[in-house]
Order: C-alpha cells, then structure tokens, then sequence
C-alpha cells in the first residue's frame, strides 16, 4: 500500500502537518465497523487522515513511522475500545499523543466505544483486567511504563468527547466530522454522508495519475457516480495544489456562457475578483497568461460539448507542471477528440457494497451485513433496483 498520497509527495508547497488527523484505535476491535465508517467520511471530505494499516511505509521501522506521523498531525481521534488498553502498542501511542499535544488539549477528541469513560479513567472493567495482566511479573522499568499508561489515560478522559453505547453510530461520525472541519476551518464540498466504497475509488485515481512526470494530467471520468467521487477526490487533494477550481454543471452552465465559467475558473483559482475580459478567446489568453507557471487542480463536471474543453481544459501550455485536469462525462468520445488519454470508469457498487449503502439509507447505521430480520428483503430491494439503473 501506498505511504502517503503520491499527490501530496510531489506537491511543490507541501504543508508542514503531514495529516490532519491522527487515528489510534485497537484493530481488531473497531478497524472494520467504527474506525472504517469514520476514516472514509473524513476522507470523503478532504481530511487528510492518517491510519497506521494505510499509511505506514514498507520496510519502515514501526516506531519511527508513527512518531513521524503524531508529530505531523493536527489533530488525534483516539478510540477507546473494550480490549484497548490489552495493546502496549495502544497505550505507547497514546503516551506519545498526549506528550505532544500537552499544551493543545482542543486538539485531542476521545471516543469511548461501548466503554465508560471512567473505566478509561480510573482503569476500572476491561481496564482493570488488562492492567493486571501488564503488571504481572513486572520489573521496576515495566511498572514506571505503566505508571505513564496509566497518567495518559486518566488525561485521556477527562477530556471532551463522544460516548457511543446505544445512539447511532452514523450520529456520533457526523458529530466527530463537523468538530474536525470547524477545527481544522475547512469548507469542503458537501459530498454526503452515505459514501461507499470511496477508498478504493482514490486509491485508483491516485495511482491513475502519475504526479512525479512534468506533465500536466487530463483524466476522464465516466460511469455510475462519477460526480461524488470526483467531488471525494478533490476534497482530498485540492489542498496540495497552487490554486484549485470545481466546475459544477458546465455543460448546461456553458448555455449561459462559456465566457462566465472561464472567469470564475480564474476567480477561485487566484482568489480574486472576477477577471475583465470580453470574449472566449482573450478569456483563453488570459487563463494561459495567469496560470502557466501554477500547479493547479481542475474539475470539469458534466462536460457534453467539445467547445467546452477548448475554452476550458485547453492544452498543456495552459497550465503549470503537476496540474492536473479533471473531466466527468458521459460522452467519452469528446475525450478523445481533444486528446485525453486517461481515462477512470466508474462501476456500479458491487452486492456487498449496494447492501452497505442501502443500510445507510433504510437503518442508519454503519453496518456490511442486513438486520438480521430484514436480511432477505434488504437482498431482494437492492437486487430489484438494479433494473432501474
């Protein structure tokens, strides 16, 4: 797996936090249900989050990977599970975490998952268990350990957090999302809340582009849900570039003018008031003049005429190196006609993920499998929705 965006690798302006948040959570009790659900709604709105099965790199060392990553961080998401404290990995990490973050307790939002906050405290319940267990035949070196264990949980929990026991998990991710995006003062796009399969979509995309070339990237993309991974995917890396735009709706806005959406094209990318130009043409030589030497990040959504490319995606010349030029389409011969020749189709969501998606929808909660006592309606309404696509 990849260590880190490649995009953010090659960026010429790269941000000194490496993450916007920091994820420590104990695998095998939250990484498929509560972690996962939360990790992909906030890369679905451009938070750039680090979780260790993601982000490690290969043949690095553990330790130093992590350390890196804490210390690049902005803010820390810490999961309190049931068998949490079992994992001396667990509890190393949330040693370093409140270390770092000592002065800045806003930057620290505990989770407890189907755990009191005061067993996290005073290491009472599954805690008191696993510290027995982490004291047996301790030496002075071990006990001074657990001792730090022990101060950085009672920190921990004393702090402003999320208890989810009975709610619905999808309520407490969406509290969760909106305290990181008012902290980190980000507007992203409004994606939704009922993304699957986002992942491995960026994944794809990420690795489609290749950003260590000079070359400025055009990638096409069509098929079922084009528009919400492309909106994911620029919320995820818009950040890295010189200057960014998301042209929403150009083939029907174009009817209007095309000499509108060369102008707001300019106004996002260079923050500033709309440019003076007259006509397409000069709109063309002026966006060829500003933005030449600028990394930049463009969506055109919905693009259905080969004069909207023209006047807007131009040509390499346009653009700075690195940029990278995004079209969603359902006409892909107008990709080719103006030279495309990267392309992304977008699927439809396989069984398992339409089931996912419908139990957002019909349930409210994050969970892969049907309630068991709808289990075979919920097959039968997904299976018949596909003869409406």
């Amino acid at each position: 797996m990849a260590s880190m965006s490649t995009l953010q690798a090659s960026s010429s302006t790269p941000n000194p936090h490496s993450y916007d948040v920091f994820l420590s959570f104990r695998g095998e009790d939250t990484r498929k249900n509560f972690t996962d659900h939360l990790y992909n709604t906030l890369v679905a709105y451009g938070i750039y989050t680090f979780r260790d099965d993601e982000e490690l790199e290969k043949g690095e060392g553990i330790k130093s990977g992590l350390s890196r990553a804490i210390q690049g961080s902005k803010i820390f998401t810490i999961i309190f599970s049931e068998n949490y404290a079992t994992s001396k990995w667990c509890l190393n990490e949330l040693v370093k975490i409140i270390e770092h973050t000592a002065l800045e307790n806003n930057k620290v939002i505990p989770v407890f998952y189907h755990v009191k906050p005061s067993d996290v405290g005073h290491q009472s319940g599954s805690f008191k268990v696993a510290f027995f267990n982490h004291e047996k035949d301790a030496d002075r070196e071990k006990k001074e350990l657990i001792e730090k264990w022990r101060i950085a949980l009672k920190k921990a929990a004393k702090l402003t957090g999320y208890h989810v026991d009975n709610q619905h998990e999808t309520e407490v991710i969406q509290k969760i999302r909106e305290v990181i995006i008012t902290r980190l003062n980000r507007k992203p796009l409004y994606v939704g809340d009922n993304v699957v399969g986002m992942e491995l979509h960026l994944k794809q995309l990420k690795s489609l582009i290749k950003t260590e070339l000079d070359d400025v990237h055009m990638v096409g993309i069509y098929g079922i849900g084009k528009t919400t991974i492309t909106m994911t995917f620029y919320n995820d890396v818009s950040s890295r570039f010189d200057g960014s735009s998301f042209l929403r709706g150009v083939g029907e806005k174009s009817k209007g003018s095309l000499l509108e959406l060369q102008k707001k094209l300019l106004k996002d990318i260079l923050k500033c008031q709309s440019p003076k130009f007259s006509d397409t043409s000069e709109g063309i030589n002026v966006i060829k003049e500003r933005l030449r030497l600028k990394r930049v990040l463009i969506v055109l959504n919905d693009v259905d005429e080969l004069e909207q490319l023209e006047n807007l995606a131009g040509k390499n010349g346009w653009y700075g190196a690195k940029s990278t030029i995004i079209i969603t389409t359902k006409d892909t011969s107008l990709l080719s006609q103006h030279g495309v020749n990267q392309f992304y189709e977008v699927k439809e969501l396989n069984h398992e993920e339409a089931i996912e998606l419908f139990n957002w929808w019909a349930f409210k909660q994050n969970i892969p499998k049907p309630k068991e006592d709808f289990a075979s309606l919920s097959h039968r309404v997904v299976e018949y929705a596909k003869v409406f696509q």
